[in-house]
């Protein structure tokens, strides 16, 4: 596994009123993408609906255990096209990317964290730890109700999930620290 797979696709119209009443738009997608990833042999990772500069991506991750490509990526881009488009839950222009949540994945749900539970982890806190430190790697030991317990050298950490800004995957050699983001 190397980069992500994936996909682009220029969605909706622009609308200065903003979103459409009736919810989160993240929680209905994901109620709409779900089943479709499993009709397709996939699980949904995660969705986020984000701004960059003046552009909106609603972004679809996708994962299965051998891996994502750019085939599946296509299939459940075309899959969700209508269905989405029925909802219609965004009121703005975007694109949508459906895509492999790839190596160095954040994990964001409990279910992520739980399925790497003994893995390395790459941790950002929100504010510096008691020791100065704001980004280091620890081995996540347990997550439970919002805490994550953390094996840090010889020390176990335990810090709730709200005081960090990104925890994720330290499973490649080349997913380096946070300095690609910033």
């Amino acid at each position: 596994m190397g980069q992500p797979a994936l996909l682009f696709v220029l969605r909706g119209e622009i609308n200065l009123a903003g979103k459409k009443k009736g919810g989160n738009t993240v929680e209905a997608v994901w109620r709409l993408a779900e089943p479709i990833a499993q009709s397709l042999g996939l699980s949904l990772w995660d969705v986020r609906f984000e701004k960059e500069g003046v552009q909106w991506f609603l972004r679809i991750f996708v994962d299965k255990p051998e891996g994502v490509d750019i085939d599946d990526c296509v299939e459940m881009s075309r899959a969700v096209n209508d269905p989405l488009d029925e909802l219609d839950p965004i009121d703005c222009a975007y694109c949508m990317e459906v895509c492999s949540p790839g190596m160095g994945r954040e994990l964001v749900r409990p279910a992520h964290f739980k399925a790497y539970l003994g893995s390395p982890v790459q941790v950002r806190a929100i504010r510096p730890l008691a020791d100065g430190r704001r980004e280091f790697t620890a081995v996540l030991k347990s997550y439970e109700d919002g805490v994550l317990t953390l094996l840090d050298g010889g020390n176990e950490l335990a810090l709730a999930q709200n005081t960090l800004s990104r925890v994720r995957l330290a499973d490649d050699d080349f997913v380096g620290g946070f300095e690609e983001d910033e």
